[in-house]
């Protein structure tokens, strides 16, 4: 069995290998280059389409939920527009799958909608929009699960999160610190005692 070669980054290869190409050899050599990956793209997505094709036909559901469960494979089909889940139920899939850790910071996702020019609106809910650091750790997990499960989106709008209410700290005047009197308070602070929230 030859080894595993890992195929994530297969596509940036092609472009900086297109882009080398392009910046060191003459343009009829780089767009027979670009026919040639073309070509290829074409072929294997042909023969991936047969493979779907044959796969149904025999109403092969353990074969196909493999294909899909397969991280290359359903790369490969969604890249042909072969894959047998559209889009937005691709992104439903992928928001069960990060629901678990949500929960863990007491909040969940909510799928509004994908708009017709591919942008996917979704509502965070719970407590974990109130706070910045799991705010952003949240969203980032979102991003990138609804980018692996569906990257023809062309956008991901989060609503519910919170402003990280950024506090600026500056270096206080020069001079004696102004201290208020007990009992007393600058203006526009709350008086002593008094809960800030």
């Amino acid at each position: 069995m030859p080894p595993k070669r890992n195929v994530s980054g297969a596509g940036e290869l092609v472009e900086t290998l297109l882009d080398e190409l392009a910046a060191s050899a003459d343009p009829k050599a780089k767009a027979k280059a670009e026919e040639l990956v073309r070509v290829l793209v074409e072929l294997y997505g042909e023969g991936l389409d047969h493979v779907m094709r044959a796969v149904t036909e025999a109403e092969a559901a353990d074969v196909l939920k493999r294909f899909v469960e397969d991280e290359l494979i359903s790369s490969l089909l969604i890249l042909h527009d072969l894959h047998p889940l559209d889009t937005e139920e691709r992104v439903r899939q992928a928001l069960d799958r990060v629901r678990p850790y949500l929960g863990l910071h007491e909040g969940g996702v909510e799928l509004l909608e994908l708009t017709p020019e591919g942008v996917v609106r979704l509502r965070l809910s719970g407590t974990c929009h109130g706070c910045p650091s799991s705010q952003v750790t949240a969203t980032q997990g979102i991003e990138r699960a609804v980018k692996e499960a569906a990257p023809e989106v062309s956008g991901i709008e989060i609503e519910g999160l919170a402003d990280s209410g950024l506090l600026q700290i500056q270096p206080r005047p020069p001079g004696p610190c102004p201290v208020p009197e007990q009992g007393s308070a600058p203006s526009g602070a709350p008086p002593q005692g008094a809960s800030v929230q």
